[in-house]
């Protein structure tokens, strides 16, 4: 899945990483013949990426970034309850993950930025991305909520 470019760093080896919108991280080197990115050697060329998609396979296995924590949790919604919100196409900002956990129930977990669907039952947890376009449909009598991980604040 690509995620933006947001800035760069070295590593205690002075090897060049990236961190992306989704907040996981990414070594970038510059080792040909298998590995080309000549632009990373020099701050010009480093500049000249930020902003651009870049393939993250951590967020294809939907894992929440290493070091990311709960911060927030909705109250627990019913079918009845359920903000309008959540039925509509939303999304988190960047950096933001969240976890639906079905307490009791059915619902389904419309990921339209994938053309996926999933049908959460009691016990499960759908993973919500960040910057993907979902809502959510209860199926019939439901009891969920949803919590939001990001990165420490300092």
């Amino acid at each position: 899945m690509n995620r933006r470019i947001l800035s760069f760093a070295q590593d205690d080896q002075q090897d060049w990483f990236v961190t992306l919108s989704c907040g996981h991280t990414q070594h970038i080197r510059h080792k040909p013949p298998f590995q080309n990115y000549p632009w990373v050697t020099n701050s010009e060329g480093r500049e000249s990426k930020l902003g651009e998609a870049l393939n993250c396979p951590l967020c294809d296995h939907r894992e929440i970034p290493t070091g990311f924590a709960p911060y927030q949790r909705t109250p627990v919604f019913t079918e009845t309850s359920v903000p309008a919100g959540l039925q509509k196409d939303h999304a988190t900002a960047a950096g933001v993950w969240a976890q639906i956990h079905i307490e009791e129930g059915h619902l389904r977990y419309h990921l339209d930025a994938l053309s996926e669907i999933q049908e959460l039952t009691a016990g499960q947890v759908g993973i919500v991305l960040p910057e993907l376009v979902h809502h959510v449909e209860p199926i019939g009598p439901v009891r969920f909520y949803v919590e939001f991980w990001r990165a420490p604040q300092p």
